[in-house]
């Protein structure tokens, strides 16, 4: 028995000392070499140097071409992720469709991004259109890459250990359990891990790279589509709440008599700031892209100024309420909200000046995220990475 007790330590000792590797490897924006893999996880360099080779060996480490150093000794060997692991990301929204396969550098290997109209759509059909560019990307890939797993973001209330998306207003969806829908069309076995598309989102503003921390820790962020949803964010790890249904910023209220929300509520953010409702009051079809608004604002359009200013006070109203429970002072735009951040900032930034209480000690800061289309799609693939990077021990044996 005592034997087996300490087998079992050194093997815990084990995973958890590769997982420090690896995270130490993957959150530099750097390559490192095995003594400042050393130097920064605090270990003996023969031990780190062990641990390494464990990586390289099962891939999920790379060496690159080596430094000559000016000093005197053996070049150093640079250290990066592994090129050969791989997780596929998914995406179903309201105006899109995508499939995105993410490796461990955070490089995008392959993607497929389709818009449409799923407002109201029938669950079924939809995840087999999904399912089939999932299928026509991964039979795309070089051999020997390893696709781990694949992660789904999804609009509105996700149920993530139950694996069941419970509602999500503006597609119509109700009580879908997605893997079923989409197993058919991945390979034998394949599990889908669900997660709400802002969350998901959040995270790529979160990190840069699988394991490598971004310029934001602490934020708010809002994830502009059809709708709006939204984010809070600490210490770089989403905020998920009791029962993982934090963030819903797009049906924060900011008037009760506004609009009726697909929700059930009105006067939502969502029915203000949202893609189609912008569009709607510029007088704009419903397909036009953020640019034309902007055009029509920058030609003095007034109907397009309206929306535009009925949009930021709404944002500035919702914002300030958050900022002012959260203590939260950074916000983060993205989808359609990034695209127009320079025609919304100061507006927004007046509204939050006036609205946030500790603004005259630390004033409320707006940046606008990456632009690349489906963001949820890349955040659900470097959700099934980071599992990688917390445990890759379970990945070697």
């Amino acid at each position: 028995m005592i034997r087996e007790q300490t087998g079992a330590r050194q093997s815990s000792l084990r995973a958890t000392n590769l997982a420090l590797v690896l995270r130490t490897v993957c959150a530099s924006p750097d390559p490192l070499s095995r003594a400042a893999v050393a130097g920064a996880t605090g270990m003996t360099r023969a031990t780190a140097a062990r641990l390494v080779d464990d990586l390289v060996g099962g891939g999920l480490l790379d060496e690159v071409e080596r430094v000559v150093l000016a000093r005197r000794g053996r070049p150093a060997t640079p250290l990066v992720p592994g090129a050969r692991f791989a997780a596929l990301g998914l995406q179903v929204d309201a105006g899109l469709l995508a499939a995105r396969v993410l490796d461990l550098r955070g490089r995008v290997v392959a993607e497929q991004v389709t818009d449409g109209d799923f407002v109201g759509s029938a669950p079924v059909p939809t995840l087999a259109r999904l399912g089939g560019l999932a299928a026509d990307l991964l039979a795309g890939l070089p051999r020997n890459l390893r696709v781990v797993g694949t992660g789904l973001a999804l609009p509105g209330i996700v149920d993530v250990d139950a694996g069941v998306l419970l509602r999500a207003p503006n597609l119509g969806w109700s009580d879908v359990r997605p893997a079923d829908l989409l197993a058919p069309h991945l390979p034998s076995g394949a599990s889908v891990v669900l997660g709400n598309e802002a969350d998901l989102a959040a995270r790529t503003v979160a990190e840069t790279a699988p394991g490598r921390p971004g310029a934001h820790r602490d934020f708010l962020y809002l994830s502009g589509q059809i709708g709006v949803g939204g984010a809070a964010v600490l210490a770089g790890r989403v905020m998920s709440g009791s029962s993982g249904w934090a963030g819903e910023m797009g049906h924060v209220c900011v008037d009760p008599d506004g609009p009726p929300c697909r929700c059930g509520s009105t006067g939502c953010l969502e029915q203000y700031a949202g893609r189609h409702a912008l569009l709607s009051a510029a007088g704009l079809p419903l397909d036009a892209a953020p640019g034309e608004l902007a055009a029509r604002v920058a030609a003095g359009d007034p109907a397009a100024g309206r929306a535009l200013d009925t949009a930021a006070r709404a944002l500035g109203v919702a914002l300030a309420g958050v900022i002012n429970v959260l203590d939260i002072p950074t916000v983060v735009l993205g989808g359609h909200l990034g695209e127009l951040a320079g025609l919304l900032r100061p507006a927004v930034q007046d509204h939050l000046d006036r609205r946030v209480l500790s603004a005259g000690w630390r004033r409320p800061t707006i940046a606008a995220a990456d632009t690349h289309p489906a963001a949820g799609a890349t955040g659900a693939a470097l959700r099934v990475l980071g599992d990688v990077v917390a445990d890759p021990a379970r990945r070697l044996s």
